[in-house]
């Protein structure tokens, strides 16, 4: 079963399809709603060669082979072994599922710090370069761009061209001040982050990524930054704690199980956030982290109800022993979300980190 993120879900896809910048011959140039978004002419109602939002819920799960359902229900984003030689797809609808949770979570304690910083950079004629990277459906251009003032160009970095297309149609058109807004697709991959590839940029941006990635990618992203001088902001990244109301005798063995799920294979998982704010501090960046959870009551059952299956799911694939009892606690769990009287709260961390600029000190 693939890797599932700090919320639950399975990030076999986004561990792939999510991993961010692409070398610039890996853009997709072939992409009719990437060239169209390269010269800000692309709105929602653009891309009609593309599938439709129902036709989305229906395809864009991959192929994978076969899960037991009390691991990993069907009607939520399975994980599993794929084909190697096709990206794995991280499926939409999870993602516009989330993005309202996220949106509400994200830290705006960090945006007057990230002001000031941009203020503060030369000015470029295209407005503020902001590198979107693992940016999947492009839920953090839509949360970001309408709060910051100014021009801005988002370069959307993703390994899926599939996401990388629901990005392009679905990026804001105007900042909080009404300034342009244009957009464009790189297609690439994480591990071959270079500073070359953030050339020009003023922000670099990622949502619910740390997580899943190794010390050794996030210690290649910080470099990266540095080199090139530009801030980083870097939104929801698992916390390791979760709380759920009314409580239950399992909720600590089954948040221990997932946090060890979340911690295979060497990705850092509940430790992202500390070994990013290291890596960034050796490079001489300043490093503000703020919580950053989501709050989850009747209003959000849906998103509720599959992060349960998710999260009780990984910690069964950690420790199989826990299959009977996690699933009568799931039942229990779920009869709740269903009645109204479950609450969660799902910690996340927000990180900024300020690297010093190439021209100037920090």
């Amino acid at each position: 079963m693939g890797t599932r993120d700090g919320d639950g879900s399975d990030r076999s896809g986004e561990r792939n399809a999510g991993r961010g910048p692409a070398d610039r011959a890996g853009a997709v140039d072939g992409d009719p709603t990437a060239q169209a978004a390269r010269t800000g002419t692309v709105s929602p109602t653009d891309g009609h060669d593309g599938p439709s939002a129902s036709a989305v819920e229906r395809t864009t799960l991959r192929l994978r082979e076969a899960v037991p359902t009390e691991v990993a229900p069907a009607d939520a984003d399975p994980g599993g072994p794929g084909r190697s030689d096709e990206p794995p797809r991280y499926a939409p609808a999870w993602l516009r599922l989330r993005e309202p949770a996220d949106a509400a979570a994200r830290a705006h304690d960090l945006l007057d710090p990230l002001r000031i910083r941009l203020a503060n950079l030369p000015s470029r004629a295209d407005g503020l370069v902001v590198h979107d990277l693992g940016c999947g459906t492009g839920s953090m251009g839509r949360w970001l761009a309408p709060l910051l003032d100014g021009a801005q160009h988002w370069v959307l970095h993703d390994r899926d061209p599939y996401l990388l297309h629901f990005a392009a149609v679905g990026a804001p058109r105007s900042a909080a001040d009404g300034s342009r807004v244009t957009v464009e697709t790189r297609r690439g991959d994480l591990a071959r982050l270079t500073p070359d590839a953030l050339a020009g940029a003023g922000l670099v941006t990622a949502s619910a990524l740390l997580d899943v990635l190794t010390a050794e990618e996030v210690g290649t992203l910080a470099a990266a930054c540095a080199a090139a001088g530009c801030p980083a902001l870097l939104t929801l990244s698992v916390a390791g704690r979760v709380e759920l109301a009314p409580a239950h005798p399992l909720d600590a063995e089954i948040t221990e199980a997932f946090n060890d799920h979340q911690r295979r294979t060497g990705l850092l998982g509940p430790d992202a956030v500390t070994s990013a704010a290291e890596a960034f501090a050796a490079h001489g960046a300043t490093v503000r982290a703020h919580p950053s959870p989501w709050r989850l009551g009747p209003g959000e059952a849906a998103l509720a109800e599959q992060w349960l299956r998710g999260w009780v799911g990984a910690a069964v694939e950690q420790r199989p022993e826990l299959r009977e009892p996690a699933g009568r606690y799931l039942e229990e769990r779920l009869a709740a979300c269903a009645a109204g009287e479950l609450r969660v709260v799902v910690h996340h961390t927000d990180l900024l980190a300020l690297c010093r600029p190439t021209g100037g000190s920090s």
